[in-house]
């Protein structure tokens, strides 16, 4: 009987890790199609972004369903504990970097129907780079790899410089170009709900080295965004 227990209880946290990981591979299929969206000017890319949402979000429900079964009737401790309550959490924010790629799908459909503009292609590297993060990310999950976690969580920065980078661009475009200002909008949401993606990777990651190790990340996390502090240039008179 115990060990029939055991084995039951292996296997709900299995099919706990297993439905996170589903969650995690569409989650990186979403962004993937509103990063190329953005890339390519495909409109269908786009819409598909936008459209999958609704399943991501389905599935963060079943997660916080059998997460709280689990607590229920197991009363998990240690590693298994952590396990559990680690999935709530990253199942939390995979929504979030959902909810992220279908805005920026939304805003590639209306960049789409504009001329385009050679700064697409910073916002694309930007995107690359994010991608690769959350790959990374849910690949230490799957793996239960603490370096490898430890490894995304360092790297936060780089998203960051992207994004400081990209920003004065725009800022610079704006500024020679006023008629600019509207699309150019759209493309400062677009880097920032890629900078928040690199965020939410790097939080994810938090919680696989706590799971795996039961310690944290305690160093300060690096982070590099420099546009809070950035000054706007005033607009000459005149234009």
């Amino acid at each position: 009987m115990t060990e029939h227990i055991v084995k039951s209880f292996s296997e709900q946290l299995e099919a706990l890790s297993n439905v996170v990981a589903q969650m995690g591979g569409l989650t990186e299929a979403q962004l993937a199609n509103a990063v190329e969206a953005i890339s390519k000017r495909d409109t269908r890319l786009a819409t598909d972004a936008v459209s999958s949402d609704a399943r991501i979000d389905h599935l963060q429900q079943t997660v916080e369903d059998l997460s709280l079964k689990l607590l229920a009737l197991r009363q998990p401790m240690a590693v298994d504990l952590r396990a559990t309550l680690g999935a709530i959490k990253i199942a939390s924010e995979l929504e979030r970097i959902g909810d992220l790629a279908k805005n920026i799908g939304k805003r590639a459909l209306i960049l789409n129907r504009e001329p385009p503009i050679r700064l697409t292609q910073s916002l694309s590297r930007m995107g690359r780079q994010a991608l690769a993060q959350l790959k990374m990310v849910l690949d230490a999950y799957s793996d239960r790899d603490a370096e490898g976690a430890k490894a995304v969580w360092s790297r936060d920065e780089e998203i960051d410089e992207l994004y400081n980078s990209l920003f004065r661009e725009l800022l610079t475009y704006m500024m020679e170009d006023p008629r600019t200002i509207g699309l150019c909008t759209h493309l400062l949401f677009v880097a920032k709900n890629m900078e928040r993606t690199g965020d939410h990777c790097t939080n994810i990651a938090e919680t696989v080295f706590n799971i795996v190790t039961g310690g944290y990340l305690r160093d300060d996390r690096p982070k590099a965004d420099e546009t809070s502090s950035t000054p706007v240039p005033t607009m000459p008179q005149g234009k």
